[in-house]
Order: C-alpha cells, then structure tokens, then sequence
C-alpha cells in the first residue's frame, strides 16, 4: 500500500480519519471443515503493532472475474481498514470462480453455505490468530463486524439476522450470527417477488428476503448510479430496501456516480467496475471505516465523517433512522 493517499483522491480528502499503519496480509490460511464441500482458504490483513483490535469478516461479491470474487479480491477495502485499526479476515466462498463448485438446484451459488463461512471464520478465530505470526493475543473478540458487496452484501445481511423465504416452497433459512456487532451492507440487494427482473428470477430463484428481524446496526452503501435489470425491474431505490425495512439503528450512504463497484472495491483498475474513480473509492473506503470505528472503537467517526460529507455533496450523502 502507498505511504500517503493518491494523488486523485480529490475531496474526498477532507472525510477525516485517523493516522494509517502499515499493514501486512497473511494467506492462506486452510481451515478444515468436514461439513464442507473443501477446506475454507482466508486471509488476513492487519497492522503489525496495536492491541484489542477489533475484526471485520469481508465477504466476496460474484461478478465475473476469475480471481476477485475470493479471498483475492476487495484489497482497496481490506487494506484500508486494516491501516486505520482492523483486523480484516476474507473466507473464499464455495460460490468463487476459483473453485468452479457445482452447487445444488436449490442452493445456486452455494448461497446459504456462504453466510455459514462468516460464522465459522468467528468459530475459529483462536486458530486464526494462532495461524498469523505477530497477532496472537491482540484480538477483541467481542467487537466483530462483518461486511459484504453484491452477492455478499446479502451474505453479510443473513448474519445480520435477515431471512430468506423461499419463494419456491417458502422454508426460511435463518443465519442470524449474535457475535457480531454491526455491518457494511455495500450495494445490497432488494426485495423479491414482483421486484425481481425476468432474468434475476432466473437467476436467484431461492431468493426471499425479510429483513423484518434484521436488528443490528448496519450501514448500507448504495450508488445512485447502479441500475440493476438483470435483478429487478426497479430503479437503483432496490438497492436500499434493506435500509427502508430492516429496523433500526441503520445508515444510508449514498455515493454521487456510483454504480455497482463503488468506485473500485473489488479491486484497483478491474475490468469489471463500470464506474472507476480514486475520489469515488477514497470515499467508500473512508465512509465505511468511519462507520466501523464508531460501532467497533466507539468514537466519533462517523458523526464526523457525515459532518464533513454535508459540505461535500459532489461525493454523496446520508441518512439515518434509529
């Protein structure tokens, strides 16, 4: 990672944070799981020195790129938050291109398997730490959050104790996860039923969510940009019915131009962001760590990131309900 922020970061400067560290990753680390189609690879970014971090499960999206949608991907995220005082660990999905997994008619994209792997990376955060040399001991493993984008927004959503009902013979598949604390929900996904397009019935037939129990506090990160059709016949609103029917305390943050990448989470100059930009980047990387640091460190961040982003709303704005 660079010393100082990119020359291009433009206003996004003035969204304060705190002083960065370097950081270093360690991958993989192989845990087995005989429950599992094979052994669950993750990686963890940290910085070298601190103690009582607190940690942040990263789940991959699923677009097309061959080595992105895994613990490969999302470094802008990653990284960043690691250098501002996270401990940041990415499982690789049975969903991921890497592993080119069948997965069962009723399981497309192994997507309850994948909200599973958010809790057994929290199950085994002693061999975690045990594996990474220098971070043994400077875990708080009361102060857990996790994050997800696209197709792991809804991962990081289910841990977050939303539901699906499937539309198909309605069971309801519960992943609610009490250990964590609060989430990043990063271009989340909406409604079903009538909301959903021809081809993202096809596509997600299993999908139904509710977010009605969906009580921790999260914050959803939407561009008003991102159309979606091949999801849902609706605008880039879909994108934020978590945030309109989940309870509260829940955040909305709206990125100027944003459409589906975000600017570039899931990795730097890929083929698949359709809206690559620093400034555009440097503002989800420095909104979401905010939104961490007050839930996770319990400071002030985000009341004053949001303070900041009102005199910037070239980049975006906010919104809250308790």
């Amino acid at each position: 990672m660079r010393s100082g922020d990119h020359a291009a970061i433009g206003a996004a400067k003035d969204i304060p944070v705190n002083a960065a560290t370097p950081v270093f990753t360690f991958s993989p680390i192989v845990l087995p799981f005989p429950e599992r189609l094979v052994n669950l690879d993750v990686k963890v970014s940290a910085p070298p020195t601190g103690s009582n971090l607190p940690i942040i499960v990263l789940s991959h999206g699923q677009g097309r790129s061959n080595h992105l949608n895994s613990l490969e991907g999302y470094t802008p995220l990653a990284e960043f938050w690691a250098a501002h005082g996270f401990v940041v660990i990415q499982p690789t999905h049975l969903s991921s291109m890497s592993l080119n997994l069948p997965a069962p008619p009723d399981q497309l994209f192994h997507w309850p398997d994948r909200a599973q792997d958010l809790s057994r990376v929290i199950d085994r955060l002693d061999d975690i730490e045990a594996a990474v040399p220098g971070l043994q001991g400077r875990l708080d493993k009361t102060k857990i959050g996790v994050a997800g984008h696209s197709l792991g927004a809804w991962t990081a959503s289910m841990v977050l104790g939303a539901k699906n009902v499937s539309p198909v013979d309605g069971a309801v598949v519960a992943k609610h996860d009490s250990r964590v604390k609060a989430g990043v929900v990063l271009t989340g996904t909406g409604t079903g039923g009538d909301d959903m397009s021809g081809m993202g019935k096809t596509m997600m037939q299993f999908y139904g969510p509710d977010f009605g129990e969906m009580r921790a506090p999260a914050l959803f990160v939407c561009g008003d940009e991102d159309l979606s059709p091949h999801l849902t016949v609706r605008g880039v609103d879909w994108h934020a019915d978590g945030y309109r029917l989940a309870p509260g305390p829940k955040d909305l943050l709206w990125i100027r131009g944003g459409k589906h990448g975000l600017g570039g989470i899931s990795s730097w100059d890929a083929a698949e962001t359709q809206d690559e930009g620093v400034e555009r980047l440097s503002t989800v990387q420095r909104m979401t760590l905010a939104y961490f640091r007050t839930e996770l460190y319990g400071d002030k961040s985000w009341e004053e990131a949001c303070e900041a982003l009102k005199k910037l709303e070239q980049l975006g704005s906010t919104e809250s309900k308790k």
